[in-house]
């Protein structure tokens, strides 16, 4: 089998899936280096930063590049794909000897870079996946998908409420509930409350200093919040990489705000711009009203609960974010979470399609 030095791969990679990742890895196999091209397009909804990031993680021994190319798709016209070759030149300005795809158009492709075409599983036999299929259908395309990716298209679901309002309850139950659908939802992962991990230390860590301390003698510094949501955030991002195409939070970023005026009595500019930068998609408010508080040592806010049921729904509703109300007894509660949950997933991705291709 002939060897070369110099191997290219592009593609717009919109998202990358394993039919991708096998035509790269028989190009590294076959090439001293290789040069992957990712190409998007101004319409295209996924950031050209993240596909790049997302191959650099799968293909370590590659050398991944990227760049925007506009110029309309018709592999039948000349014009066009003498536009197309000055992108793809200016990105790649080195000589290549072989270039890899499986599209009918890689014998032209490698005509003009003056290469040799190599074509690769045509029929996605290996693979039977496209990016058009993961667009279309991210759940039934989801174990083609490596982690970054699965991270960035999970539909990400947060339970959040005032103290003693079933979060944790809700949070668990619902994961539990898409775990028995069973299938690539068996993954389906509940991440926990750090804050709650990190109230639990600061309480203990102040009983070694003064036994019989309880959760009233804990007092928070507002550096502390930052720390908890970003925490939180990376737990959230970690379970994302390995679950289903639903990932569960007990909590998040943006719940951190609300803790924060809680307890300090206003914002937190830090702990602000960690929850804007987000990913969240659904948030379920637990309603305090027709739940018994309960004291388990790390509360105190019973009478705070209507405040802070106020404030999540008004903040909810101030930053645009998709909300449901989960009133009632637990049952209803689930209920309504698994209805929610099942119009987000149902809606898609929300992904524009690429440009229009002419063959």
């Amino acid at each position: 089998m002939k060897r070369y030095g110099h191997g290219l791969v592009l593609g717009k990679f919109y998202p990358p899936h394993a039919g991708h990742h096998h035509l790269v890895r028989t190009a590294l196999d076959r090439c001293e280096r290789l040069t992957v091209l990712v190409c998007a397009s101004s319409v295209e909804s996924i950031p050209l930063a993240d596909r790049v990031a997302w191959m650099r993680e799968t293909h370590p021994d590659a050398w991944v590049v990227g760049t925007v190319d506009d110029t309309p798709v018709d592999t039948t016209d000349p014009a066009v794909w003498d536009a197309h070759m000055a992108v793809f030149r200016a990105a790649v300005p080195e000589r290549v000897d072989a270039v890899f795809t499986s599209e009918a158009y890689g014998e032209e492709l490698g005509r003009r870079f003056g290469a040799d075409s190599v074509c690769v599983d045509p029929d996605r036999t290996v693979f039977p996946v496209s990016a058009t299929a993961v667009r279309k259908d991210p759940v039934g395309c989801w174990d083609f998908l490596e982690p970054p990716v699965r991270a960035a298209l999970a539909r990400r679901v947060v339970v959040l409420g005032a103290e003693s309002t079933g979060t944790t309850t809700m949070a668990r139950a619902l994961a539990e509930h898409y775990r028995h659908r069973g299938g690539v939802w068996a993954r389906t992962a509940c991440v926990p409350e750090y804050g709650r991990e990190f109230s639990a230390l600061k309480l203990a860590a102040l009983r070694a200093e003064r036994p019989g301390a309880d959760w009233s003698d804990v007092e928070f510094r507002s550096d502390e919040f930052p720390l908890i949501a970003e925490r939180q955030t990376a737990l959230e991002d970690a379970a994302a990489r390995t679950g289903s195409p639903v990932l569960v939070c007990d909590t998040d970023a943006f719940a951190t705000t609300i803790w924060h005026e809680r307890y300090l009595g206003g914002p937190n500019e830090d702990v602000a711009r960690i929850a804007a930068a987000g990913r969240g998609h659904l948030w379920l408010l637990t309603d305090h009203r027709g739940v018994p508080f309960e004291d388990d040592g790390l509360r105190d806010g019973e009478h705070l609960r209507p405040w802070m049921t106020a404030r999540f729904r008004a903040q909810l509703a101030r930053t645009g974010r998709r909300t449901v109300l989960l009133t009632g007894s637990h049952e209803e509660r689930l209920r309504t979470a698994v209805e929610a949950v099942d119009a987000l997933v149902g809606a898609g991705l929300g992904l524009a399609d690429p440009l229009p291709e002419k063959r």
